[in-house]
């Protein structure tokens, strides 16, 4: 989710010993490059110019705190809070703004066509990998206009994640595959290389304390576009060669399994399509019209991998995540009282798989609140059934076949009646 509010060119390294005039000296030389590795005409020259820390962290904020987007934020705020992604006092606007200001080197405005340079920290080698990058970033943008190809995907769904790992993850294989063309290499990224990269994307430590205090959901949220994009578009260039970079903007993966699995991407492997339990079935019509949808979608593989691991154990989480293959979430508000409530419905591979993702979703519910009281397990045919009180109301999590579905948030005192279990479209 947080990859869907800020769409710029993040790349974890410092920036600039040199002066401006002589960095950008080089932009020519890397663009014809680039355009050698990629088969793609340089069309336009790329303005360039430096920008200081300040005034992109002054930019952030004014995109951030756009009327419009505030409202997208708050959306955001609280479907990440309900999910259990950060703690209840988190303040995602804040947050994003401090991360992204500290972790980015350069950001290519696909508006403006022009790439920024920030005047960080200086290494001579570590802002040519960052110009390169946006350098990538606007030849591509040249061919596939960057701005329509992310708006093709729904904000608060998971496809808009796997698109922005083509366009991040292509950026940084054709950063590396200059680097080693350069240094007398193949126009490609060696294995060794790309397994080193995968684990060295994202600054943390004493000098990055907002990344390395994030929550795990915003971490990963950051660097999954760059790392596992990267290796998605690596698997795509060595199965399409130079036609790669092309159709990974005209088929875009649908989400973010995926990017995570290039062979269901070659196989065009459609997630399934699911409904989540829609309000009026668990508290009538009458009730349901107290409340507003504040906003809905799809959280794909990546995302319930992330809120496993956080809650489980990273092994057990990252392979029970394998088996998802839908969701849909929706996050209602009441119109008075402005408290939330979301309704999720997640499909998976099997019956077992299914029964595995309730057993561990009912420890993620133990993580996030700090209680649950008057819990209650009951078998209906072939549904099972837990309901009680959580930290954000009462809760019911069911699951059937295989599909899993919840709903919390409700008035302790609201008991939903049974639900109908939606449709799946395999």
């Amino acid at each position: 989710m947080l990859a869907r509010l800020v769409l710029l060119a993040l790349l974890a390294t410092a920036a600039l010993a040199q002066s401006s005039s002589n960095l950008f000296r080089q932009v020519d030389e890397m663009t014809s490059a680039l355009s050698e590795i990629t088969g793609w005409q340089v069309k336009r020259k790329v303005p360039a110019q430096m920008l200081s820390k300040e005034k992109f962290h002054h930019y952030l904020e004014s995109r951030m705190n756009d009327g419009d987007r505030n409202a997208d934020v708050r959306a955001e705020e609280l479907t990440l809070k309900m999910f259990g992604f950060v703690p209840q006092d988190f303040d995602l606007a804040k947050q994003t703004i401090d991360l992204v200001s500290e972790q980015a080197a350069a950001y290519y405005d696909y508006n403006r066509k022009r790439l920024y340079i920030l005047d960080s920290s200086p290494d001579d080698t570590e802002q040519r990998v960052a110009l390169v990058h946006e350098l990538a970033h606007a030849l591509a943008d040249q061919h596939h206009p960057l701005g329509k190809f992310l708006k093709k995907g729904d904000p608060d769904d998971d496809e808009s994640a796997a698109r922005q790992a083509v366009m991040e993850g292509q950026a940084t294989w054709l950063t590396w595959a200059y680097v080693s063309k350069r240094n007398g290499g193949k126009a490609e990224v060696p294995e060794a290389m790309l397994d080193e990269l995968t684990k060295a994307v994202g600054a943390d430590g004493a000098d990055f304390p907002v990344y390395s205090k994030a929550p795990l959901y915003m971490r990963e949220s950051l660097t999954f576009p760059y790392s596992q994009g990267m290796r998605f578009q690596d698997a795509v260039f060595h199965k399409l060669g130079r036609e790669g970079f092309d159709e990974v903007f005209l088929r875009a993966p649908l989400d973010t399994e995926q990017i995570l699995h290039p062979a269901d991407y070659f196989s065009n492997k459609k997630p399934a399509e699911i409904d989540p339990p829609s309000l009026e079935t668990m508290v009538g019509n009458k009730e349901s019209r107290r409340f507003r949808v504040l906003v809905e979608g799809m959280l794909g593989e990546f995302d319930f991998s992330v809120l496993l691991r956080q809650y489980v154990s990273e092994r057990t989480g990252e392979a029970a995540a394998t088996h998802w293959r839908g969701s849909a979430y929706r996050l209602y508000e009441h119109k008075r009282g402005k408290y939330p409530v979301l309704t999720f419905a997640s499909a998976w591979d099997s019956d077992r798989s299914a029964q595995t993702f309730f057993r561990l979703y009912q420890a993620v519910m133990k993580g996030k609140w700090k209680k649950m009281s008057g819990v209650t397990s009951t078998q209906d045919g072939g549904t099972s059934v837990l309901t009680g009180v959580g930290d954000s109301g009462r809760f019911r999590l069911s699951v059937s076949g295989t599909t899993v579905q919840s709903i919390e948030g409700l008035p302790a005192a609201a008991t939903p009646p049974e639900p109908r279990h939606p449709k799946q479209n395999p």
